[in-house]
Protein backbone atom coordinates (compact mmCIF):
# COMPACT_ATOMS: atom_id res chain seq x y z
CA UNK A 1 0.00 0.00 0.00
CA UNK A 2 1.45 3.35 -0.84
CA UNK A 3 0.71 6.45 1.99
CA UNK A 4 0.79 10.16 1.52
CA UNK A 5 3.52 11.40 3.40
CA UNK A 6 3.19 15.23 2.29
CA UNK A 7 0.51 18.01 1.49
CA UNK A 8 -1.79 17.30 -1.03
CA UNK A 9 -2.30 20.30 -3.56
CA UNK A 10 -5.92 20.70 -2.65
CA UNK A 11 -4.62 21.08 0.92
CA UNK A 12 -2.26 23.39 -0.11
CA UNK A 13 -4.65 25.75 -2.32
CA UNK A 14 -7.23 25.54 0.72
CA UNK A 15 -4.01 26.73 2.73
CA UNK A 16 -3.48 29.44 0.74
CA UNK A 17 -7.02 30.78 -0.22
CA UNK A 18 -7.83 30.93 3.78
CA UNK A 19 -4.01 33.11 4.44
CA UNK A 20 -5.40 35.46 1.41
CA UNK A 21 -8.84 35.96 3.46
CA UNK A 22 -7.03 36.71 6.67
CA UNK A 23 -4.66 38.98 4.53
CA UNK A 24 -7.80 40.84 3.26
CA UNK A 25 -9.20 41.25 6.47
CA UNK A 26 -6.10 42.54 8.37
CA UNK A 27 -5.53 45.15 5.75
CA UNK A 28 -9.33 46.52 5.55
CA UNK A 29 -9.54 46.51 9.64
CA UNK A 30 -5.99 48.98 9.04
CA UNK A 31 -6.63 51.28 6.47
CA UNK A 32 -10.71 51.24 6.48
CA UNK A 33 -12.65 54.31 7.67
CA UNK A 34 -12.87 53.00 11.01
CA UNK A 35 -9.58 51.25 10.63
CA UNK A 36 -6.77 51.49 13.56
CA UNK A 37 -4.80 53.68 11.69
CA UNK A 38 -7.65 56.57 10.89
CA UNK A 39 -8.65 56.13 14.61
CA UNK A 40 -4.46 56.73 15.80
CA UNK A 41 -4.47 59.67 13.54
CA UNK A 42 -8.15 61.22 15.25
CA UNK A 43 -6.64 60.67 18.44
CA UNK A 44 -3.20 62.40 17.53
CA UNK A 45 -5.44 65.26 16.26
CA UNK A 46 -7.09 65.59 19.87
CA UNK A 47 -4.24 64.99 21.88
CA UNK A 48 -2.61 67.84 20.07
CA UNK A 49 -5.68 70.07 20.77
CA UNK A 50 -5.93 69.38 24.30
CA UNK A 51 -2.49 70.41 24.50
CA UNK A 52 -2.66 73.53 22.92
CA UNK A 53 -5.69 74.18 25.15
CA UNK A 54 -4.05 73.44 28.26
CA UNK A 55 -0.95 75.79 27.15
CA UNK A 56 -3.48 78.54 26.45
CA UNK A 57 -5.19 77.56 30.39
CA UNK A 58 -1.45 77.87 31.88
CA UNK A 59 -1.12 80.96 30.08
CA UNK A 60 -4.44 82.67 31.32
CA UNK A 61 -3.58 81.27 34.74
CA UNK A 62 -0.33 83.09 34.55
CA UNK A 63 -1.51 86.37 33.58
CA UNK A 64 -3.57 86.41 36.61
CA UNK A 65 -1.18 85.54 38.96
CA UNK A 66 1.31 88.18 37.58
CA UNK A 67 -1.60 90.53 37.79
CA UNK A 68 -2.90 90.18 41.07
CA UNK A 69 0.50 90.46 41.92
CA UNK A 70 0.90 93.39 40.65
CA UNK A 71 -1.96 94.87 42.22
CA UNK A 72 -0.64 94.01 45.40
CA UNK A 73 2.23 96.40 44.67
CA UNK A 74 0.74 99.78 43.80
Amino acid sequence: MRENKGITLIALVITIIILLILASVTVATLTGDNGIITKAMEAREKTELAEVEEQLELARVECKVKKSRWNGYT
